[in-house]
């Protein structure tokens, strides 16, 4: 299974956002540190804002902070609101699809593998993900 690039850039903007801490974060500047497209991020960070995982400030001194703390914020809700979950056309919420649907196991496996998948990624908080902080701080030249 794959996630997205929006997925990963959502999840690369949280962590760098939480590493800043009080400090308001640019996306000029998140782009540069990870060497990623800044058109891209900007879908991104508007995206994360809309779902209130960012807080934007506009004009001079503006910027970007988390729109909630680190603790609150689950992994697996996340993936769930940037990631399309049905990796085949038999599983909802694709409709047509395959002819089998319905009478073949694939799907019931394939659904309980997903489950299994999103369960280890709510027990995870952005705050499980900064552990690293200091390592973090340096590669991504924070520090």
């Amino acid at each position: 299974m794959e996630l997205s690039q929006f997925t990963d850039y959502s999840l690369r903007v949280l962590i760098y956002v939480s590493l800043r801490e009080d400090k308001l974060s640019s996306v000029k500047d998140i782009a540069e540190s990870y060497g990623i497209s800044q058109n891209h991020l900007v879908k991104v960070v508007h995206n994360l804002s809309k779902l209130g995982y960012l807080e934007t400030f506009r004009g001079r001194g503006g910027g970007i902070a988390l729109g909630k703390p680190p603790e609150e914020v689950k992994v697996g809700e996340l993936v769930r609101a940037t990631e399309n979950m049905s990796i085949l056309e038999c599983i909802p919420p694709r409709k047509g699809g395959c002819c089998l649907a319905g009478v073949c196991e694939l799907q019931s496996v394939l659904v309980k593998a997903i489950a299994a998948f999103m369960a280890e990624l709510d027990k995870v908080t952005l705050a499980d993900l900064m552990k690293g902080k200091t390592s973090m701080l340096r590669r991504l030249n924070l520090s």
